[in-house]
Formats: structure tokens, C-alpha cells, sequence
């Protein structure tokens, strides 16, 4: 048993983190400051004694005894992070300077949670960790990308000058229940206009590819990084499988039985062409991790709980 910090807890991941360790008999601190968490996500683990929930913004410091950090506190989808991009990057740099100092005086170990934003709109594909990334510096989504790079090289000067025991881990597209359905992803944004009977809203041509890995599989993945002792990372969380954004559509239409139609928008400024990770690595350090459930049964499971949350 450890006590082990989750900022960003009662978000979509971190709430999913929250209920694993809990289960497995830890004692959870979830730090959020509910910008995007919702303490729905939260409510069930309230009552229990193993459970502590601290409203905070760790762009301010905050003192506690932990053993490991779970650090995902920060916007994850381009409509959140782009809302406030200076309060965004503030999280990703003054926030990570704040838990490294927190996990420096405990001496805990603390996982980073970054992104395939890293690596921009890849020239290569699918993308290895040793990939330094193709991402415009001063674009609109350059609050978000170039703040989880800072992150990563913040974690490794402190593990490099102070012996700090770092992970990172590189989150692909991740989806499944309790993601917010207004939080301007695809997945998200096509089940509800599915649901609603809106046109689902494809931009470009819909030819752009992502691989989508459901929550259960991600936090799997991210647990298994923080309690091996091989590697520091970073280290791709995703599935290897791609599905262009009209392939998307069509599986969503099947899962939710919507008649609705395909509407083409304007493709977005830095939009990434592809994403797809190379997980050879999570593979071999990760005691052979690689994604279990597949789209079509991750959908099915997504739908159930946004007809549950919005009456539909």
C-alpha cells in the first residue's frame, strides 16, 4: 500500500486512475482545481476512507507526503486547452516545476503524463519515442504542445541532476466514459450529434488518421510505467491501429444507430495529417502491454454512458 497523489483526479483519466488504485489498496490524495474535472467523475469514491480530494491549482505549491505522483493535471482537448493558452502552458511549466519539487523533497516517484502533441504533425509515421517531433512553436496549439515538451525536458534535468526516479509517458488519442461530451474531440463530438441528430462534423476531407485507445487499456499501460524500474521513457500509450475520420464516423453512426449524415468543415491550422504510435517499447518494457479492447466494443461502452449522462 502507497499513498499516491493524482493531480487532474477528477478528470477523464485521472478519476479512471483514481478507482484503480483504489482497488488495489492504495491510499489516493486527487488534487484537482476543476477546470475541466468534474466531481462526477469523483462522487462514488467520496465515502471512502482511502480517498482524499484537495481542490488546488498546482500552478501554487502544495505540501503533502506521498510515496508516487501521478501528474495529469492539464487541459487536454485543443477547444479546453486553447480557452486559456497562457493559463495551459502556466500548468505545464510552473505546474511540473511545482510537483518535481514536491516529489524531490518526499523523494517520490512521479509519472508525467505527455502527449503525442509532441511530435506535432509527424514526418514520420507511426512515431518512436526517439521522434523529435514537427510542432510550430508559436501556433495555436503551441500552448499545449511545446508546454508538455518543456515538461518532459523539465523531468529529465531533474532526474539527471538530482537523481529524481521520473517516468513519461506519451498519451495517444484516448476515449471511453466520463470524457466530456463538450469537450471538442472527435469521439466525443460524434456521439453526441449522433445522438442528437446532427450532422457529424468531419473537417478536410476526413482522410486524417488517428488510432484511438480506450481508457481501461491507457490506464493499464500507465500504471505498468510508473512500477517497472527499467526505463525512465518517454514511453507511447496508444493503439497502433489507425482509422481515418470517415471510418470514424461510419463506426460511430453503427454504435449509436443515428441516421445522421457527414458534414466537411475547414481542416484546422496545424492539424495533424497522422497519429498513429510505434508502442515496440511499451511492448518490451511494459511486460508485453498492447491494447485489449477494440474500437467497436470501446464505442459501444461510450455511448452507454453518454446516453445515461444526457438523458438521450
Amino acid at each position: 500500500m502507497a499513498t499516491i497523489l493524482v493531480t487532474g483526479g477528477a478528470g477523464f483519466l485521472g478519476s479512471h486512475l483514481c478507482d484503480r488504485l483504489i482497488e488495489r489498496g492504495d491510499d489516493v490524495i486527487c488534487l484537482d482545481n476543476f477546470f475541466t474535472g468534474k466531481k462526477r467523475n469523483i462522487q462514488h469514491l467520496l465515502g471512502n476512507p482511502r480517498f482524499e480530494l484537495i481542490r488546488h491549482d498546482i500552478v501554487h505549491p502544495v505540501f503533502l507526503e506521498v510515496d508516487q505522483i501521478y501528474n495529469l493535471a492539464c487541459p487536454a482537448s485543443p477547444e479546453a486547452y486553447q480557452y486559456n493558452p497562457i493559463k495551459t502552458i502556466k500548468t505545464s511549466t510552473v505546474g511540473m516545476v511545482n510537483m518535481l519539487g514536491l516529489a524531490k523533497r518526499c523523494k517520490a516517484r512521479i509519472l508525467q503524463a505527455s502527449t503525442s502533441e509532441c511530435y506535432g504533425d509527424p514526418e514520420v509515421h507511426p512515431q518512436q519515442e526517439d521522434y523529435w517531433g514537427h510542432v510550430n512553436p508559436i501556433g495555436p496549439r503551441s500552448c499545449y504542445d511545446e508546454g508538455k515538451r518543456v515538461a518532459e525536458s523539465l523531468c529529465m534535468n531533474y532526474h539527471l541532476s538530482h537523481g529524481l526516479e521520473i517516468r513519461i509517458m506519451r498519451i495517444f488519442n484516448t476515449y471511453g466514459p466520463r470524457m466530456d461530451p463538450n469537450d471538442g474531440r472527435v469521439i466525443s463530438n460524434f456521439i453526441t450529434q449522433a445522438l442528437r441528430g446532427e450532422p457529424l462534423t468531419v473537417y478536410g476531407e476526413g482522410k486524417q488518421t488517428r488510432s484511438f485507445c480506450y481508457v481501461s487499456d491507457n490506464i493499464e499501460g500507465m500504471m505498468r510505467l510508473m512500477d517497472q524500474e527499467e526505463t525512465v521513457g518517454p514511453v507511447n500509450i496508444g493503439n497502433p491501429t489507425e482509422n481515418t475520420m470517415l471510418e470514424l464516423a461510419e463506426q460511430v453512426l453503427q454504435a449509436t444507430g443515428s441516421s445522421s449524415k457527414v458534414a466537411h468543415l475547414e481542416l484546422p491550422k496545424d492539424d495533424p495529417k497522422q497519429r498513429c504510435p510505434d508502442i515496440t517499447r511499451a511492448k518490451q518494457y511494459l511486460n508485453n502491454w498492447e491494447p485489449q479492447v477494440d474500437l467497436k466494443t470501446g464505442l459501444k461502452q461510450t455511448v452507454a454512458y453518454y446516453k445515461e449522462l444526457l438523458n438521450l
